[in-house]
């Protein structure tokens, strides 16, 4: 059974688990933040190397403006509360998405731990805030025109332009986990998901627990990924690759 490298997840619901208890929707965030801490060290016991979640989309500044808020001062304290673990478990923590308009004292934050954690190799965590799969694109394209200037866009090639992406040096997505019932990727990490599997369940974020996490792992482990060719070429090669690695 083959097994994901890298997992992306968009984490949804926290609001609505919120709703069903009457509580605030802050309070979900919290319990959300503490769900993350909950899958990273699922994923390490899995065996997978990477884990990227979408904490805060460029979409997401339409929210009511207190809950913005909110959500910036919960990821601070996540930064906080967790750097001395992240550091003692070996794990690196990244963040991508546009910081221009992240207050001072969350880009303090994410400067810090980003530059203590950066040698850590056990485990790569990569959180998304204020981050768009088109924002990326864009990005991407500005830096290497803007280092080439005198180059036409038709030289510009696929590999050019994921050397210019904010995950430059992850590797693409295997699997996508969207929790909360709904079906779309909402503008995460579009380039780098041209082949990723896509496993999307009812769960709310908050509720989402290892037991699920091995769930979306069977299930992915049950797919054939082809990138293009047929069934045939596929079974024709993994013998090949089992003997590689052995």
């Amino acid at each position: 059974m083959s097994h994901p490298r890298h997992i992306a997840i968009i984490m949804d619901g926290n609001g609505r688990w919120a709703k069903k208890r009457m509580i605030p929707r802050t309070v979900g965030h919290v319990k959300g933040a503490a769900t993350v801490r909950k899958v990273v060290q699922a994923c390490v016991r899995a065996g997978v190397s990477h884990l990227s979640v979408f904490a805060f989309s460029t979409e997401n500044w339409r929210r009511p403006p207190e809950e913005v808020r909110k959500l910036m001062d919960l990821i601070v304290q996540y930064l906080q509360k967790e750097l001395r673990d992240l550091q003692e478990s070996g794990i690196r923590l990244r963040v991508i998405g546009d910081r221009a308009s992240l207050g001072p004292e969350l880009c303090g934050w994410i400067e810090r731990v980003e530059q203590v954690t950066q040698n850590n190799d056990r485990f790569h965590l990569t959180v998304a805030v204020n981050y768009g799969g088109q924002w990326d694109i864009l990005q991407a394209m500005r830096r290497w025109q803007a280092e080439r200037p005198d180059q036409c866009l038709d030289d510009l090639g696929p590999a050019d332009l994921s050397a210019y992406l904010s995950t430059a040096d992850l590797p693409d997505p295997d699997l996508l986990i969207r929790t909360g019932g709904e079906a779309r990727v909402s503008n995460f990490m579009l380039w780098q998901m041209a082949y990723t599997e896509m496993f999307f369940t009812d769960v709310l974020w908050p509720d989402f627990s290892e037991a699920h996490l091995q769930k979306a792992l069977h299930w992915y482990g049950q797919r054939v990924r082809r990138f293009g060719r047929t069934d045939e070429q596929v079974a024709a090669e993994m013998p090949a690759m089992a003997q590689r690695k052995a």
